[in-house]
């Protein structure tokens, strides 16, 4: 145990470290606390490597056990590192720092603050564990003889001190696109077949932990499977041998190997990560992930500009009131543009369709991509262009050379489905090329990448998250699961949900539509995805038609910010509502959602600086709870004394901006 400093700047970097003075491998314990000391890591040698996890609280409270005797160990070459351990040098090292966000979320500068520990041990590895006051980590590094090794298996135990509830996104396969509900489950009842994506979310007596990792590369990504025995326990996508594609994008594994990466003898591993939240909405502004991922590999990133995007596929061209016929051609695309152009928006997407299927250098014959560059540049508009992962790398270096000689500003990449080694492999390579030339990339079909954006910066947003496309064909992407995703799924980094629906149902009239969709809950419910829900690069779903109707909606639209300067979470309860409030600049935007219950919540704006500010807000009228496209927007004078009550409808939000005056 150490003890270590509270106070930091933007400059200063506190850096301490330790040699212990008893013989190491004589230490059979070994303790690291957070910064704050309210999180206890008790690390324990014996025949294994065991570590438990403890809260303080209070006053007087007993410490609350959230993990108990968890353990790790990894099957490398020879080797079952982690069993019968030896240490042979125990160092202990503190970081308190500001690190500055080229691309923020959360916030443009993030407190780095951790206790490290690094057990050195006989036959060439070490284990380093980390403690911040938002969670825990740890991680293996290597440095085992021979320039390649074959990793047949990792183990990581995360065994809770009783049985309690997980937000547990099942999985059918290690095939898919990641998007998947948290729905409660007790772990006992999870069984060893029962596998998961990441973050699942256990719930200890009301204090959250998110399993997670970070700094994946060269390696499969963390999913996770039952034990029956109040643990959830790690599995990787094995390294596959032979694969199948089935038409242009489903590239299936049909044989395995037996081991999960083929990887270098000397590197460190990726981390395992659990996030501690005492409150559901402390998860919101937890940055664990982003903090344990690699620092960016892009040096300038100037040139990379958030902002929002005209989408195409989600409305299916539905636009209207022209004298052209709509669909994927030169003249639709204007229209997107010109729409754009009209309320700031930065970009507008070309998705399936715009070449032919499988040979990303033929553009189908209704489309002239120079034209709509050049038309988009007049009009400072960007082009991005979506294209299925399996064409993309089929046709790398023509392809990139392509875009880059039209000027388009990004790529869409989709349907990869799989995160063994060898697609982690394509994510790091995808987004090194796109930054040597400029481009923007958003992963959609898969989860990993979300958590490499503090890595690429230029990789400004991510999918894996069942969203609004789920409308078109099914009634699963309810409130209900909206009000999951904050404290779930976000908890790993970006998310494009591609909200943005005008077109907005009551639970009782709801129907998917695929070629005419809708939205559950209300316009407001939408509006305030745009403040509660994280994505640099944030989708307008919609037909341009139905916004150009829709100017007051589009006074909040329009300006809406995708980063963001700081970030408050004031409430929330996860799958039953949130409350949060962001600043950009000095102006403040609050936004609520709550699941199919209506409910009264408090704004306690506190939070602001002193000073006068107008707040222009956008409320479910009176009647949103039978025609959810009903509003109300008003405006008031607020400042930072004030409290208000706000009303939500069944499905229903609340947004507000807040212009300092």
């Amino acid at each position: 145990m150490f003890a270590t400093g509270t106070g930091f700047t933007a400059s200063a970097v506190v850096l301490s470290i330790f040699l212990l003075t008893a013989p190491a491998r004589a230490q059979s314990e070994h303790q690291l606390h957070s910064p704050d000391g309210r999180i206890d890591v008790q690390i324990r040698i014996a025949d294994r490597i065991y570590y438990s996890v403890l809260l303080h609280g209070n006053g007087k409270q007993l410490p609350k056990p959230l993990l108990r005797d968890s353990t790790l160990s990894l099957r490398a070459g020879e080797q079952t590192l982690g069993v019968k351990p030896q240490v042979t040098s125990a160092k202990t090292r503190t970081i308190n720092q500001v690190i500055d966000v080229p691309v923020p979320r959360k916030s443009s500068q993030i407190r780095e603050a951790f206790n490290e520990l690094r057990l050195e041990m006989r036959g060439n590895y070490a284990v380093v564990f980390r403690a911040y006051d938002e969670g825990f980590a740890y991680r293996f590094e290597t440095s085992l003889p021979g320039a390649e090794i074959k990793i047949a298996d990792e183990e990581a135990r995360f065994k809770f001190a009783g049985d309690y509830t997980a937000y547990y996104p099942r999985e059918d396969s290690f095939f898919s696109h990641n998007e998947r509900e948290f729905r409660p489950v007790s772990i006992s009842k999870i069984e060893p077949t029962t596998i998961a994506s990441v973050p699942a979310v256990v719930d200890v007596d009301g204090t959250k932990l998110a399993i997670a990792d970070a700094d994946v590369d060269d390696y499969p990504g963390l999913w996770l499977r039952g034990n029956n025995d109040n643990s959830l326990e790690a599995i990787f996508p094995p390294y596959p041998l032979k694969e199948e594609l089935s038409g242009d994008r489903d590239v299936r594994v049909t044989q395995s190997a037996d081991y999960i990466a083929v990887t270098r003898g000397t590197r460190t591993l990726p981390w395992r990560v659990i996030g501690i939240a005492e409150n559901d909405r402390d998860l919101i502004t937890n940055q664990l992930v982003y903090l344990l991922a690699k620092p960016s590999e892009v040096q300038d990133t100037s040139w990379i500009k958030p902002g929002k995007v005209a989408w195409d596929w989600w409305n299916a061209n539905n636009i209207y009131g022209v004298d052209f016929k709509a669909g994927i051609n030169t003249q639709t695309y204007k229209y997107y543009i010109d729409f754009a152009s009209k309320y700031g928006i930065e970009y507008i997407i070309l998705d399936e369709g715009w070449y032919k299927r499988g040979d990303l250098l033929s553009v189908v014959p209704d489309i002239n991509i120079e034209e709509l560059v050049a038309y988009g540049r007049e009009k400072h508009v960007g082009i991005i262009l979506w294209a299925i992962w399996k064409t993309l790398d089929d046709q790398f270096e023509p392809a990139f050379n392509q875009f880059e000689k039209w000027g388009v500003k990004g790529i869409k990449v989709d349907f990869m489905q799989r995160d063994d080694q060898k697609l982690i492999a394509f994510y790091h390579k995808t987004c090194r090329e796109a930054a040597k030339r400029h481009l923007l990339v958003d992963f959609h079909g898969a989860i990993r990448p979300a958590t490499m954006t503090r890595t690429w910066p230029n990789l400004i947003s991510t999918e894996g998250v069942k969203g609004l496309e789920w409308n078109k064909w099914s009634e699963e992407t309810t409130p209900e699961h909206d009000l999951e995703l904050p404290f779930t799924r976000m908890f790993l980094g970006p998310m494009d949900y591609t909200p943005g629906a005008m077109l907005n149902a009551t639970k009782s009239s709801f129907a998917h539509v695929f070629m005419r969709p809708m939205s559950q809950g209300t316009r407001c419910h939408q509006l305030a995805m745009y403040v509660v829900f994280e994505s640099p690069l944030q989708m307008l779903a919609d037909s341009p038609s139905n916004y150009l109707r829709e100017p007051e909606t589009m006074q909040f639209l329009g300006p809406a910010p995708t980063t963001w300067d700081e970030t408050k979470a004031l409430d929330g309860k996860i799958t039953d509502y949130v409350l949060v409030a962001r600043r950009k600049g000095t102006d403040w935007y609050v936004g609520a959602m709550t699941d199919w219950t209506a409910r009264e919540l408090e704004v306690d704006f506190s939070f602001l600086p002193a000073g006068k500010f107008e707040m222009e807000s956008y409320e479910d009228g009176p009647n949103a709870n039978r025609f959810g496209s009903d509003y109300r927007r008003a405006t008031q004078p607020v400042d930072r004394s004030m409290k208000i009550k706000i009303r939500l409808a069944e499905g229903g939000g609340w947004v507000a901006r807040l212009h300092a005056l």
